[in-house]
């Protein structure tokens, strides 16, 4: 519930400039692109298997964080990129504490193997390779309050990108994620009708796909944007009960975002871009605001 694949959600709202792993674009060689995104994400209704609700116990449950991020054009073919939020969770109703605390690191490589002109435009692909980890000993066992479902997670993604010469795109993009097993800090527990006598939780691994309708042309980039996200096993929430951390958690979510390069300080852009979940399965319907500024530095000597 709340956000609880914040890594996949909040990159596949689709920045620009080669700001997430899903989108078409790369940094130039030796340049770099860093900087900070403030999030707000919300929901009261939530799917409990397929069966949508509200709880009042819990009421709202709302998620802020700040993560960091950067893209890093190591050649004009190879870019590398890495994030990592801080998380702060708290729910309007209830006697149920939020949790705070600095969630995974993420860093992924991703390499555009194909260019070529086609009609008045240009087709591009590219291959991403991904790897997640905690940096700290946060629970996921305090679902829809958790900060992050604590598995150690790697991803490989293939995306295809055609730009159309008076700068209109479409980009798509698929990718599958393999997870570990997670650590309880409990000596057992219940779910998918069995009862388990381990710390020890099976986490089933994930398959996404995202596509994007854009324009990207001098300093501005629009976006609208299509994702679905699937779990592929695990069970439902049990009626009147907690998330866990094994549930399956689908989720299809439209997006919008808006990019801008200003004009003075050079380098500097200002990002925004809202999200909403229209469809689930064991995750709430969660509306996401985001915004932020990024600097780009080019390290290249000049001629």
């Amino acid at each position: 519930m709340k956000r609880l694949y914040f890594l996949i959600i909040s990159l596949s709202a689709t920045s620009v400039f080669s700001q997430t792993l899903t989108d078409g674009l790369m940094m130039p060689k030796k340049s770099l692109c860093t900087g900070f995104l403030y999030n707000v994400d919300q929901w009261k209704n939530y799917w409990e298997g397929t069966l949508k609700r509200d709880n009042q116990n819990i009421g709202t449950i709302t998620t802020q964080s700040i993560m960091w991020m950067g893209t890093y054009g190591l050649t004009d073919k190879i870019n590398l990129i890495a994030m990592a939020p801080y998380i702060k969770t708290s729910a309007s109703g209830g006697t149920m504490s939020g949790m705070v605390g600095i969630q995974d690191l993420t860093v992924g490589a991703k390499y555009k193997f194909f260019k070529q002109k086609f009609g008045s435009g240009t087709f591009k692909t590219f291959v991403l390779g991904t790897f997640s980890t905690p940096l700290t000993h946060y629970t996921p066992d305090f679902l829809p309050l958790s900060i992050g479902l604590a598995s150690t997670n790697f991803g490989g993604r293939f995306t295809g990108n055609y730009q159309m010469d008076n700068g209109f795109y479409i980009n798509a993009s698929t990718g599958y994620t393999w997870r570990s097993n997670v650590t309880l800090d409990r000596p057992s527990y219940f779910t998918d009708n069995t009862f388990y006598e381990s710390n020890k939780v099976h986490m089933y691994n994930l398959f996404d796909y995202n596509i994007d309708f854009g324009y990207h042309k001098n300093a501005l980039q629009l976006v609208l944007n299509y994702m679905q996200l699937n779990t592929l096993g695990g069970g439902d929430i049990r009626r009147q009960d907690m998330p866990f951390v094994s549930n399956q958690m689908n989720f299809s979510k439209v997006a919008a975002l808006v990019m801008y390069y200003l004009p003075k300080p050079m380098g500097l852009a200002v990002r925004a871009s809202t999200s909403y979940i229209v469809a689930g399965r064991n995750v709430g319907q969660a509306t996401s605001i985001m915004g932020g500024l990024l600097y780009t530095i080019n390290f290249s000597k000049a001629p």
